[in-house]
């Protein structure tokens, strides 16, 4: 059962690791990314990071979406994380996820500020209003304890 889909940059580290993964009550975490399984640094580091008694995988997008789909995932409660909204867009047409958790993405030129930690570019922008539009649930909130945001109360088109 899928307890979360959340888009942070960072992936896994203390505060998503301990916790959301307790507030959930997830026993799986899946970091879905297409970029992390060949940057062996930011591996290792997302390995160190795992909560005790937590089963971690890492999968690309296309092979997290096979996962789920083929119900060999069913067993957990799974809190997925990806480091991108294009990915969790993808995650969300791939699997029928109906809902989206953004932690955090990174500041930049020619981004947005939507929040403290919610940066986008005009074309995540986009992505976010077609997922809104087709009734996807979307809020930002970095840790369990923040309130949380609507993103359509936050988005100017």
């Amino acid at each position: 059962m899928i307890k979360l889909l959340r888009v942070d940059h960072r992936l896994l580290h203390g505060q998503v690791a301990f916790s959301w993964t307790s507030h959930l009550g997830a026993d799986c975490i899946l970091l879905a990314s297409d970029t992390l399984l060949n940057d062996e640094l930011r591996l290792t580091t997302v390995k160190i990071a795992r909560p005790p008694g937590i089963k971690l995988v890492a999968k690309n997008i296309e092979d997290s979406i096979k996962a789920i789909n083929s119900g060999v995932t069913d067993k957990y409660k799974l809190f997925i994380v990806t480091d991108t909204i294009a990915d969790a867009a993808r995650l969300i047409e791939g699997c029928n996820i109906r809902s989206l958790n953004l932690g955090g993405t990174k500041s930049g030129d020619g981004k947005e500020k939507l929040s403290k930690a919610i940066y986008v570019t005009q074309a995540e922008k986009e992505i976010l209003n077609t997922l809104l539009q087709k009734g996807i649930d979307i809020n930002i909130q970095m840790i369990p304890s923040e309130r949380l945001i609507h993103l359509k109360h936050v988005l100017n088109n």
